[in-house]
């Protein structure tokens, strides 16, 4: 299939599909007029990328266990993939605690600063 196929087969753009085959995520024939053309699997392929990216996992790492991926969405314990998740997870815990520690000192504000108005 040409690349506005697939485009609209995974929901995405022809510009991002290019940024994947680009940086190593996607690959494409080319025809003798030079325009891509992608296997039937580049479908689920996309969707496997996108659903990587929805994790927070950047290029660089999808680029690593993208095989590992099947259609189901699971992953192959391939080397490195455990790693990779393990590490994701612990940047988003971090994350989840910073911003549970900023809200708190919100509500903390917000409760200050009603206590000082008075009665309205």
């Amino acid at each position: 299939m040409l690349i506005g196929e697939l485009a609209r087969r995974a929901g995405t753009t022809e510009r991002l599909l290019r940024y994947y085959e680009r940086v190593g995520l996607l690959t494409a024939q080319r025809r003798d007029n030079g325009y891509r053309e992608y296997d039937a699997g580049a479908v689920e392929r996309v969707r496997q990328i996108r659903e990587l990216l929805s994790v927070g996992l950047p290029t660089r790492e999808i680029r690593r266990i993208i095989d590992c991926a099947h259609p189901d969405g699971t992953l192959d314990a391939c080397p490195g993939v455990l790693d990779t998740l393990r590490a994701r997870l612990t940047e988003l815990d971090a994350r989840a605690a910073e911003l549970t520690a900023a809200r708190a000192a919100l509500r903390q504000a917000i409760t200050t600063t009603e206590s000082r108005l008075g009665p309205v």
